[in-house]
């Protein structure tokens, strides 16, 4: 038996996506496909995102913003992949500028420092030195920190 597809109202729907934009920053993407899977008109996705942006539930400045100082501290990612992730977001070149404004330049570099040393040590095992280096490298580049760091650090720590 197919179960009926639910559908919202104009003001439902308004309220399920404030919920939705309070309860973490969001961004028009994920804003725009949330309401296409509630099977929204692109009509109504437009008045609902006008009114989520009037009302600051949904702000891109504040959400990449949101986004790099998240990815940097919890997950420990470099500028390359946040930037990367952002650009995916179609977040605006601006917004960019302004996420990258979050992160410090002396606590980047420090977070760098240490998950490379942790990594290394974790490469302890590793008796073949182009092994440990490639998975050094390998494991930082794809954590998106730049490269030029990145080659630097294995030069120093596998010598």
């Amino acid at each position: 038996m197919q179960h009926p597809v639910k559908t919202y109202t104009l003001e439902e729907a308004k309220r399920k996506l404030e919920s939705y934009c309070a309860y973490q920053e969001r961004c028009h993407k994920e804003v725009t496909q949330k309401l296409r899977d509630m099977r929204m008109i692109p009509e109504v996705i437009d008045v609902i995102i006008g009114h989520l942006i009037a009302h600051n539930f949904l702000n891109e400045t504040r959400f990449a913003q949101a986004f790099a100082r998240g990815k940097f501290r919890h997950k420990y990612w470099g500028k390359t992949r946040i930037t990367r992730e952002l650009k995916f977001r179609n977040i605006s070149v601006y917004n960019l500028k302004m996420a990258m404004q979050e992160i410090d330049e002396e606590e980047y570099l420090e977070v760098f420092d240490t998950l490379s040393q942790k990594r290394y040590d974790q490469l302890s095992s590793e008796k073949d030195h182009f092994r440990k280096r490639k998975k050094l490298a390998d494991y930082l580049l794809y954590r998106g920190w730049e490269s030029g760091l990145v080659y630097e650090k294995v030069k120093e720590l596998v010598s």
